[in-house]
């Protein structure tokens, strides 16, 4: 079972489309790679090669 990270100040923003994109500062408390392409992964995914830096 996943772990549930409480929601704080600086860990996503709303898009001009009204979706919730997470920064990397929650990605990092995440502490893993979702391997869906984040726009501010800390992990280095790349969606072409479906690899990570990490």
């Amino acid at each position: 079972m996943k772990k549930i990270i409480p929601i704080e100040d600086g860990d996503f923003y709303w898009t001009p489309e009204g979706y919730r994109c997470f920064t990397a500062q929650y990605l990092l408390k995440r502490e893993y790679c979702c391997e869906s392409g984040c726009r501010h992964c800390p992990y280095g995914f790349n969606e072409k090669t479906k690899n990570s830096k990490r």
